[in-house]
């Protein structure tokens, strides 16, 4: 497969120092973070799941630490996505999955859909 340069991602050497967030500390707060910023509805559950739209409401997130079906599976995060053309996907992160990673998916897939 072949990829034009503009499309692949700058080459990220982080220090020593900066590699804690290689392991999953189990907090939603990096991806929240971004949905806020990034103007979507959050709705907060009273089982302390969270559910997010975006303001086109094709992409939904959800952290799911309390869903008993995603736990059966060891999935926290899922990302659904309905395109304007084509088929519906879904992407599921389990429960070691880095927030940070989550995040960077999603404004990977925001700044996709921008252009």
């Amino acid at each position: 497969m072949n990829a034009s340069a503009t499309l692949l991602p700058a080459a990220v050497r982080p220090s020593l120092e900066d590699r804690h967030w290689l392991s999953s500390d189990h907090c939603a707060t990096p991806v929240l973070g971004l949905l806020h910023a990034l103007g979507w509805t959050v709705v907060d559950t009273p089982e302390a799941n969270v559910h997010a739209t975006s303001p086109d409401g094709r992409v939904y997130v959800g952290w799911l630490p309390e869903d008993p079906a995603a736990w059966t599976r060891d999935i926290v995060w899922r990302v659904q996505v309905q395109p304007t053309e084509g088929d519906a996907w879904v992407q599921e992160f389990g429960t070691h999955t880095p927030a940070e990673a989550v995040a960077g998916f999603i404004a990977a897939l925001v700044a996709h859909s921008s252009r």
